[in-house]
């Protein structure tokens, strides 16, 4: 019993444990982020399937509820945003095989389902925005908050293709060290720089929203609650007032 007890404890610490993996303690760029754009979330819905599902499952996310909750027609995302002969129903699948995905990178690609819940949106987004061309690596890329990260760039056509600007400091003992602080763009891409992060957030926003999509329809129930409770609390007040009155 004891055993089965420390299993379920550990079950439910693991999540707040997963965050810190594969970090590198690089600064964080903030954003606001949010999932009451309907146009941000709706744009990084295309960004996702066009590039992140060909590798990357999302396997707790239906089509048909993302249609929904974003409000695309569900014909527009059947000939726009599904590729295959899956169903409007059917959950959101990768193409890429886990058996190819080990042989390809070394490891499968994970679901990105509840990405959104196991790293803080700032992370995602100063990751997809962090990766820079490295000749050591096997694919041929590195990211500055995720070193030595097996996923390639995908997104290096949008972006262009940069590379690291490195400080290099010396400590008391004299031992160098160096670290990136920023990046040089070399190659343009598609996009500006500033089109970029605008895309970046948008992406961000919808894995965000997809790692819970009731968090829409609880923050909207969320405010209402709240002013019944504070309507509530007032009358409340009255009532006590009265029932008191005539007590001393």
């Amino acid at each position: 019993m004891k055993i089965r007890f420390l299993l379920l404890l550990v079950a439910c610490l693991y999540p707040a444990t997963v965050p810190a993996a594969g970090g590198s303690g690089a600064d964080l760029d903030h954003y606001e982020y949010t999932v009451k754009d309907i146009h941000s979330l709706q744009n990084g819905a295309r960004l996702f399937v066009n590039y992140c599902l060909s590798c990357h499952s999302a396997q707790y996310m239906r089509y048909n509820r993302m249609a929904s909750d974003l409000e695309i027609p569900e014909d527009l995302v059947q000939e726009s945003m599904i590729f295959d002969d899956t169903k409007i129903g059917e959950p959101m699948t990768a193409t890429l095989t886990r058996e190819d995905g080990e042989e390809w990178f070394g490891v499968a690609p994970p679901d990105l389902s509840l990405i959104g819940k196991l790293r803080d949106p700032e992370w995602l987004y100063t990751y997809l925005r962090s990766f820079y061309i490295d000749d050591t690596t096997a694919s041929g890329w590195n990211n500055t908050v995720f070193p030595n990260v097996a996923m390639p760039h995908v997104l290096w056509t949008l972006q262009g293709i940069q590379k690291p600007v490195y400080a290099t400091e010396v400590d008391d003992r004299g031992h160098e060290s160096r670290h990136v602080t920023g990046f040089e763009l070399i190659r343009e891409g598609s996009m500006s720089p500033e089109e970029f992060d605008h895309a970046m957030e948008d992406l961000t926003n919808f894995l965000y929203y997809m790692g819970e999509p009731a968090r829409m329809v609880r923050i909207g129930w969320g405010m209402w609650t709240m002013l019944f409770l504070a309507l509530f609390g007032v009358l409340a007040w009255f009532l006590k007032k009265e029932y008191w009155r005539d007590v001393h």
